[in-house]
C-alpha cells in the first residue's frame, strides 16, 4: 500500500490587514493631537544683589474724595470740585513735575465721576503714575 503523502505548505500570516489598522491609528492620533505652540510670557525676574536701600519718593500727591464730592488735594479741601479748580490745585502742588506718583483715594459712596473728572484732570497734566484706593466705612466691618 503506498499512500502518497501530499506536501505539507508553509503557513502564510497575512499582515495587510494589521498594516492598515496600524495606519488607521496612526492618522487617528496625529488628527486627534494638536500641535498648537503655548503662548509664553516674557518675565524679567530679579537679581540677588548687595543690598541697597530703596529711595521713597520725595513727594507724592494724594488727592482725597469724600462722599460729597469735596476734594482734599494733600489735606486740604478745595472750594469746588470743578476741573479747573482741581487743575490749578495739582499744577501748585505739583510744581510742574508730572512725573510725581499719585493716589487718588475715595470713598466707598463716592460717585464714580468725582475719580473719573480727578484721573482725567491728572492725565491732561501729564500725571502716569496714578493709584486708585478706595476707604470704606469702618462701622460695616
Amino acid at each position: 500500500m503506498k499512500l502518497n503523502l501530499r506536501p505539507r505548505t508553509q503557513p502564510e500570516v497575512n499582515l495587510t490587514s494589521l498594516i492598515d489598522v496600524v495606519f488607521l491609528l496612526l492618522i487617528f492620533f496625529m488628527v486627534s493631537t494638536s500641535f498648537v505652540k503655548q503662548s509664553q510670557i516674557s518675565i524679567r525676574l530679579p537679581e540677588a544683589g548687595s543690598p541697597t536701600m530703596v529711595e521713597e519718593p520725595a513727594e507724592q500727591i494724594d488727592i482725597m474724595i469724600t462722599e460729597t464730592g469735596t476734594f482734599l488735594v494733600n489735606g486740604r479741601e478745595l472750594i469746588n470740585n470743578r476741573p479747573e479748580t482741581i487743575r490749578n490745585a495739582l499744577r501748585k502742588v505739583s510744581a510742574g513735575d508730572s512725573s510725581l506718583p499719585m493716589t487718588i483715594s475715595a470713598d466707598a459712596n463716592a460717585k464714580h465721576q468725582f475719580v473719573v473728572t480727578a484721573m482725567d484732570v491728572a492725565g491732561r497734566l501729564g500725571f502716569t503714575q496714578i493709584n486708585i484706593a478706595t476707604v470704606n466705612d469702618p462701622t460695616s466691618e
